[in-house]
């Protein structure tokens, strides 16, 4: 029988003692079913815990309908009862997951912040696509657009680079050892879910894996505020077919070492005495200009 309070399509044990396919209704902020969740406030926590455990958190429903649309897999759904009606083709599409529901109240004591979007997921990570196979299956096409992203270090720039980089049609985005996460919740959260949309993977050992890209036939050209840089108009008339941009860290910018392997170094010319853009914001000035 189902336990009060819930409604249950299986027998079979999943995921911490809940049952495939029920409707889990919380009555404590400690249960631990929904340990996923808890306090996703702590950056230092969620840096840890998600790649260790191969988990991220899908926020809103728009942002997980894209992941699942994306072929990844839910661990558990996590929504206020009142979104149960709204997500119902989501549960019965996924019978075999636990979907826990609660008050907001309840569901705020358990995560460490007002869920005003209503819906999250806790989402399997998939496994990581190596950058060789990326680049063959862009191999083919009459022109290629990719974004390396070197060490950028603020999740929300990287996921307001992946929603300019979907919507501008960049093919793939690349992100060094150091970046910031793509999967954590913000970075998902600002690109609007796109970071399901735009192919990406970590580049291993770069920028020696710069090679990887001329040897695809890719001219590697880096985003930078150094003397002798081109600008970005004469970037694009000289018309590469394909051309991967470099973004290099917040305040920094590209390293040396990633300046030594470029074979363009470009700027956007500022006016009125403002130095640079926000990497954000020159990586959508890039991606339009180059597209």
């Amino acid at each position: 029988m189902a336990e009060p309070g819930t409604t249950a399509h299986s027998t079979q044990s999943t995921h911490d003692g809940a049952r495939p396919g029920q409707v889990v209704r919380l009555t404590s902020a400690d249960d631990p079913r929904v340990a996923d969740y808890t306090q996703l406030t702590d950056v230092h926590l969620r840096k840890v815990r998600e790649p260790a455990e191969g988990l991220y958190i899908a926020e809103s429903s728009r942002v997980l309908r894209r992941a699942l649309d994306a072929g990844h897999t839910p661990r558990s759904f996590f929504l206020a009862e009142k979104w149960l009606e709204g997500l119902a083709d989501v549960l019965a599409a996924h019978p075999d997951v636990p979907a826990y529901v609660g008050p907001p109240e309840l569901l705020e004591a358990i995560t460490g912040f007002h869920l005003h979007r209503g819906a999250m997921a806790a989402m399997h990570r998939p496994e990581p696509i190596p950058v060789a196979e990326l680049l063959a299956g862009l191999r083919g096409k009459p022109r290629s657009r990719i974004a390396v992203l070197e060490n950028l270090t603020d999740h929300t720039n990287v996921g307001a680079v992946f929603r300019s980089a979907a919507a501008i049609g960049v093919d793939a985005v690349l992100v060094t050892p150091q970046c910031a996460d793509p999967l954590y919740r913000r970075a998902i959260r600002v690109s609007m879910g796109t970071v399901f949309q735009v192919p990406w993977t970590r580049i291993e050992s770069w920028p020696d894996d710069a090679a990887l890209l001329k040897e695809a036939g890719y001219v590697v050209a880096g985003m930078t505020l150094g003397e002798g840089a081109i600008t970005l108009d004469e970037l694009v008339a000289e018309d590469h077919e394909n051309l991967a941009l470099v973004f290099g860290t917040e305040g920094e910018g590209l390293t040396p070492e990633t300046d030594q392997v470029l074979d363009r170094r470009v700027t956007i010319p500022m006016m009125n005495g403002v130095d640079s853009l926000n990497v954000a914001a020159s990586s959508a000035v890039a991606f339009y200009a180059t597209r």
